[in-house]
């Protein structure tokens, strides 16, 4: 590579780095914590665990046991099924109106499984992991933070590119460089931390950030994977379904008739008609689907007759639906299970640990450029030998 170049290369990527790395870095702890938000949830929350498996529950028990705990709440709740014999029962109340004009932000509550005890009572936004989740999504900032956040994984993925650039050695080299080996000194040890950190992480990196800018931007993102391969509209369904009055079908047959229409399927989230009327949507997972809380198969029945409206099945998607599907799961490692889970963690760390190295090694060099400057200087003025006066050393 010609120095100019480098040299171009070298001012980007610092630049990038310094300006946006802070941005980098906290989008990565943050996404580090999410990886496990449930988990660290329960942790903090100790009344949420339970202390022994349960049997699944019947969702019409939950769901009359949620209309005598909240008989004032009238529309639609969704019940997540638990992922595992020990974990609670998670309930969501879209658009409670106690923080109306808030955005997102439901009614979360979680049911012990056994007795269908409320064990927590939550608004989005207010505890810990959910307002980490805003954090990182939007930065506390609405769609404007969440332009940000999609934008700054597109730069991330320049700045890892243009330092993969710089990195590059010949191939004669390449082993001897892909060594993970720190050699002695401040500045080699920083600069051989710096590189290796991001040659290392670069695979998880740039899938984080490429995923996380998709998640961030589907406006952008949509129209450009439709150009290629269609996408299927989701089913929305309409309201009034329901006459007033009129008892909803049992979410326990729809559940049945849902594993009817995909016999391999585990049901995942049911959501209620509500007071509109709308139907019953039932989530299923699907062994072939990479996203196993969040599966991408669904069946929409009439709350009224239990005739199936419309089905979704993750097996017969398009290229295009595919690739969207896939987005959130490899964002957060689930697609991997728990192997691609503690690589997402460990890969949210490292740009705090590229910004870091990159600080110490920006420094490095500048205390580098200003001793040559004081040495120049000096021969300049004792009439020694070396370069003219006002020339600058160049140290990379």
């Amino acid at each position: 590579m010609r120095a100019a170049t480098r040299r171009l290369w070298l001012k980007l990527h610092l630049w990038v780095g310094l300006s946006l790395g802070g941005v980098f870095a906290l989008l990565g702890l943050t996404g580090s914590v999410l990886v496990f938000y449930l988990e660290v949830d329960t942790l903090i929350n100790p009344q949420i665990r339970v202390e022994a498996p349960a049997p699944l529950p019947s969702a019409d028990v939950v769901f009359a046991q949620l209309q005598r705990l909240h008989p004032e709440r009238t529309g639609p709740w969704r019940i997540e099924m638990p992922l595992a014999p020990d974990r609670p029962l998670l309930v969501r109340y879209y658009n409670p109106p106690e923080t109306a004009g808030r955005g997102f932000a439901p009614l979360m509550l979680s049911l012990d499984p056994h007795t269908l005890a409320e064990t927590s009572h939550r608004y989005w936004g207010d505890y810990l992991t959910t307002w980490l989740y805003d954090l990182h999504y939007t930065l506390l900032l609405g769609q404007t933070g969440k332009d940000i956040v999609g934008y700054s994984g597109l730069v991330m993925l320049f700045s890892l590119i243009s330092g993969m650039v710089l990195w590059w050695p010949s191939r004669a080299r390449l082993m001897a460089a892909l060594r993970p080996v720190l050699r002695p000194g401040k500045v080699r040890w920083v600069y051989d931390l710096h590189v290796l950190s991001g040659v290392y992480g670069l695979v998880v990196l740039a899938a984080l950030a490429f995923t996380g800018a998709v998640l961030s931007l589907p406006d952008l993102a949509r129209p450009v994977v439709a150009t290629l391969s269609p996408l299927t509209p989701l089913y929305r369904g309409p309201g009034g379904l329901l006459p007033e009055g009129t008892p909803a079908f049992s979410l326990d047959a729809a559940m049945a008739i849902a594993r009817g229409e995909l016999p391999q399927g585990e049901v995942r989230w049911i959501e209620t008609p509500g007071q509109a009327g709308r139907p019953i949507a039932i989530r299923m997972y699907l062994p072939e689907d990479p996203g196993h809380r969040f599966p991408h198969s669904q069946v929409w029945i009439d709350p009224g007759t239990g005739a199936v409206l419309a089905t979704r099945d993750y097996r017969r998607n398009t290229a295009g639906d595919s690739f969207m599907d896939w987005m959130h799961p490899l964002h957060n490692g689930e697609a991997f299970g728990l192997t691609g889970r503690i690589l997402a963690c460990i890969g949210g760390l490292i740009p705090t640990l590229l910004l870091v190295t990159g600080w110490l090694r920006w420094q490095h060099k500048r205390a580098a450029r200003d001793k040559a400057r004081g040495g120049e200087l000096m021969r300049s003025r004792t009439g020694g030998g070396g370069m003219p006066v006002g020339r600058r050393a160049e140290v990379e």
